[in-house]
């Protein structure tokens, strides 16, 4: 059976990648850290859509998380592939330089960053063998520009995309393609506290994206569609930045 493994799958952009990949006919892994309820919620929305589906419960920032679940489950399901990997988890601690502690920084960065290299390790050697895949990596307007107050969320934001283009290139030649999504301000749960009737007045397109618009395009990236692009980072954000 092939798989699409999308962290952070529980709510969000993650939970429309999970239903996104569902309609292309994978069957989906949803890693949650925390909120069980929503993981198995996204679960159910999959199943709905005619496909299988199961809940992971592993911190990404963990390596020894990682390898026991996502690698016990690889090696229970030796006749399955991960064909799709979307790197979608990530935490925000916004504060200035100033006054930011050392956990801030830690728990941003080891989450997208360190996140994004711990999965895609443990998932990248099958994927080799098979001499397919498709890695999407979510980063952010704050990668591209960087943000006042999260310069945590930038560099981890920026490192993905460096890591994004220089892994395209390793192997690119396995059929194997690395894409970044950049998305500005979309509607999720992450940006919930910030003042939008304020910050549209920044966006040409003068609204928030919504979670099934990034989906959409993480869809295009992991179809065969898209087999010819790879080691870009595209934006999503209304004209804001480009």
């Amino acid at each position: 059976m092939k798989y699409a493994l999308v962290t952070g799958g529980s709510r969000g952009i993650g939970r429309a990648c999970c239903l996104k990949m569902a309609e292309l006919g994978y069957a989906v892994l949803v890693n949650y850290k925390g909120n069980k309820a929503a993981a198995e919620e996204t679960v159910q929305l999959v199943k709905d859509k005619g496909v299988d589906a199961e809940a992971l419960n592993f911190d990404v920032a963990s390596k020894e998380d990682v390898e026991k679940v996502l690698g016990g489950w690889m090696e229970a399901h030796k006749e399955d592939i991960i064909e799709v990997l979307i790197n979608n988890a990530g935490i925000r601690q916004d504060t200035l330089l100033m006054s930011m502690t050392n956990e801030q920084w830690d728990s941003v960065m080891d989450t997208s960053l360190g996140g994004m290299y711990h999965v895609t390790k443990q998932v990248l050697n099958p994927m080799l063998m098979n001499r397919y895949g498709r890695i999407i990596n979510m980063v952010s307007l704050s990668g591209l520009k960087g943000m006042p107050g999260q310069v945590n969320y930038s560099a981890a934001k920026g490192g993905m995309i460096g890591a994004t283009k220089a892994l395209a290139q390793e192997i690119a030649k396995r059929n194997i393609t690395v894409n970044a999504i950049a998305p500005g301000f979309v509607k999720t749960d992450m940006t919930e506290e910030l003042n939008e009737k304020e910050l549209v007045n920044l966006i040409p397109m003068k609204r928030f994206g919504l979670a099934d618009e990034v989906a959409d395009l993480a869809g295009f990236l992991a179809s065969k569609n898209a087999s010819y692009i790879t080691g870009q980072v595209i934006s999503i954000n209304g004209g804001l930045y480009s």
